[in-house]
């Protein structure tokens, strides 16, 4: 082993990095998209160690995974070699996201097929799809709740309302005022059904936080009017924002997209424990080495890089059993996690060679704390002793 702090070592024999203090229980923390990740021994001659019971948000939906690009197939359907990486990393489950009427319906048969968990919500660039709907937004409203109220229990149950909210990047495809007014027609549901919200908030803070606030979701989640938190995921946000959803009671989701620039690294920093979340947003959303996060990564030892990162190939020059480059995949969480862990560290760091008196943010403590999270949103009782 080799030591990396007077209280912490480095497993250097296994296939996963971990960060363990002696006698400390099995790690544990969350993936969203949003989930849960165990990293626990394994006494496997093939499989020395492995991440256990990872949960995220992941778009299982797209094509990409079946090897259709832009509608054109690039390569073989390579669904089970995915989950088979998945699995093999430890993944146990995941939770799919449903971003339109369509999808939301195809989340909730792939989760029901494979034992998942699945969001039924429009994305605010589909809102569109409200006025296209042979019965008009109230039967398109109708046709969302009925797939909720049919999904409450059991394998592949709904576990959350979205993806919804607004994007003003992307007005192309729904306008603003379409956005907003399907946005709060959503939140009826939310309200209706007590679950949490798969919040998407893109350059619309503003109009986000007010309609949030009329809706009664402008503090504690929203449970004063029935509502059950959320978690505003792929956070590409400022500290100040941060801070007004932690502030209003709705967790945050860090992926790829939410490690690009030096202003997010500040921002996810600023992230309180009992607020923080980890996904992939898979097939998007990946790490790359233009991002302000790559200095982190590059610390990630290589020996563990073959399961968070393994080697993979280019869509036209695809090799069944590889990872597709350019494809973001599950188990490309634990990155997620090592570089917020990294930030805490130099913080932490930097603070203490000012003389400050800084909270030690190890990486146990960190995942732990979003695995807490993550079952305590999604209402997810039966992981807590998994």
């Amino acid at each position: 082993m080799q030591r990396i702090s007077p209280n912490w070592t480095l497993n250097a024999g296994m296939r996963v990095m971990f960060l363990r203090p002696t006698g400390l229980r099995p790690l544990r923390f969350f993936s969203s998209s949003h989930m849960p990740v165990t990293i626990v021994p394994n006494t496997s001659a093939n499989n020395p160690v492995a991440l256990e019971r990872l949960r995220f948000i992941v778009n299982l939906t797209d094509p990409v995974f079946r090897g259709v690009y832009h509608g054109k197939r690039k390569h073989e359907d390579d669904f089970e070699e995915m989950k088979r990486r998945s699995r093999d990393a430890g993944i146990k489950s995941l939770i799919i996201t449903g971003t339109s009427l369509r999808e939301s319906r195809h989340a909730v048969e792939l989760a029901k097929e494979h034992g998942f968990y699945a969001t039924v919500g429009c994305h605010p660039t589909r809102t569109t799809d409200f006025e296209k709907h042979k019965s008009g937004p109230e039967g398109y409203l109708k046709s969302l709740e009925d797939l909720i109220s049919a999904n409450l229990t059991g394998p592949g149950r709904v576990v959350a309302i979205g993806e919804l909210g607004l994007d003003y990047d992307r007005t192309h495809h729904a306008p603003i005022n379409i956005q907003k007014e399907y946005f709060r027609m959503q939140l009826s549901l939310v309200k209706k059904y007590h679950l949490p919200m798969f919040l998407h908030s893109r350059a619309a803070h503003a109009d986000f936080v007010q309609i949030l606030t009329e809706e009664g979701f402008g503090n504690n989640g929203g449970r004063n009017v029935g509502g059950a938190g959320g978690v505003v995921h792929s956070f590409t946000g400022t500290v100040e924002e941060a801070q007004d959803y932690m502030n209003m009671g709705f967790h945050i989701g860090l992926n790829g997209c939410s490690l690009k620039t030096p202003g997010n690294l500040q921002a996810a920093l600023s992230i309180l424990p009992q607020w923080i979340m980890f996904e992939t947003d898979a097939p998007w959303c990946s790490l790359t080495s233009t991002h302000a996060s790559k200095p982190h990564l590059d610390e990630l030892p290589s020996k563990y890089r073959s399961v968070f990162f393994p080697s993979g190939t280019k869509p036209d020059r695809f090799v069944m059993g590889k990872p597709v480059k350019s494809r973001n995949e599950p188990i490309t969480i634990g990155g997620i996690a090592w570089v917020v862990y990294c930030l805490h560290q130099k913080a932490r760091e930097e603070g203490l060679a000012k003389g400050e008196q800084m909270i030690d943010m190890p990486y146990w403590k960190i995942v732990q704390k979003a695995y807490k999270n993550t079952i305590e949103l999604f209402q997810l009782p039966e992981l807590v002793d998994a």
